[in-house]
């Protein structure tokens, strides 16, 4: 696959999967309301200093979408709406890019559990204490919420009541990928997601943890309904953001159940030492860690990665 096949396929598959699994139930979260069945714009508009936003005329057509959603889903209701989200994340990510990391591992860890309804969101509360938000694959690693919460306030005082979260959470996604790429993952997004009202940290174990090895990764995936090419696609999201110490640290040993390349290990063994008393974070694609691209398929060749 060509390299910008391989940026753009990374994303486009996992709009394929918020098609496949959108959830139907309605829900609210931090009291807003759900969204009523209209429509959405173009892709965001980054300033001069960024890249140039994307046009339809351009854009990598979608995969075909679930039932209940469409490109322009808030043509009519909120025709701004993911104008006003780009926005939010535009800025977020020139900040910090690992914020954009965060808010594409949120889509999927979302995704990956009760289908995308912005379940992983929901707060606790006195009747249900443990939401999947404080589950141990969420909590404390997960990022990106401040940047979902700004751009949901926004979306209320322009259209409120219109724009679900987990709709947000999709366009917040799609848009650090573009930004994070420098422009070059480029698709429309299409969108009518509804919040859930369920959330349950236990329901988390669906989620695959840092230790799979390949045969679970890939069972994993198939309970879900996903190939081995979605795996390998999808992996492909760690070529951006950071991992604590304690995802891969039974990786650094020179057992034979480590094939890390050894100069990697070595250099990591320094910066998360058996002894120490923090969770350190290191960067997950050390070529290229502030940028989405294929860099991450190389190092796996090269035994350059953190995980099997």
């Amino acid at each position: 696959m060509a390299r910008h096949g391989v940026l753009v396929a990374v994303v486009v598959v996992l709009a394929a999967l918020l098609g496949a699994v959108a959830a139907q139930t309605e829900a609210s979260y931090a009291g807003y309301p759900t969204p009523s069945p209209h429509g959405s714009p173009p892709a965001p508009s980054p300033p001069s200093s960024a890249p140039p936003a994307p046009s339809p005329a351009t854009q990598t057509p979608p995969p075909p979408a679930g039932p209940a959603l469409r490109v322009g889903f808030y043509k009519n209701s909120c025709p701004r709406a993911e104008q006003i989200v780009g926005e939010v994340v535009r800025n977020a990510t020139t900040r910090n890019p690992g914020v954009g990391a965060g808010i594409i591992r949120m889509l999927f860890h979302d995704c990956f559990v009760r289908g995308c309804d912005a379940s992983v969101l929901l707060d606790p509360t006195p009747a249900n204490p443990q939401p999947e938000k404080l589950a141990p694959p969420n909590f404390p690693s997960l990022r990106g919420f401040e940047v979902i919460d700004e751009a949901k306030q926004r979306l209320e005082e322009v259209c409120p009541g219109e724009v679900s979260c987990a709709d947000v959470v999709a366009f917040a996604a799609r848009d650090a990928s573009y930004f994070l790429s420098g422009g070059r993952v480029d698709f429309r997004m299409p969108a009518g997601r509804r919040d859930g009202r369920v959330s349950l940290a236990s329901e988390t174990v669906d989620l695959p943890p840092p230790s799979f090895k390949l045969p679970q990764l890939v069972d994993n995936f198939r309970a879900k309904n996903l190939t081995v090419d979605d795996l390998v696609v999808l992996s492909g999201a760690h070529t951006i953001g950071r991992s604590h110490c304690s995802s891969f640290s039974d990786r650094l040993s020179s057992s034979p159940g480590s094939d890390m390349n050894p100069v990697l290990a070595a250099s990591l063994r320094r910066r998360c030492p058996a002894n120490a008393t923090s969770d350190a974070t290191v960067a997950q694609d050390v070529v290229t860690p502030n940028k989405m691209d294929s860099q991450y398929y190389r190092n796996v060749l090269n035994r350059k990665v953190l995980f099997c």
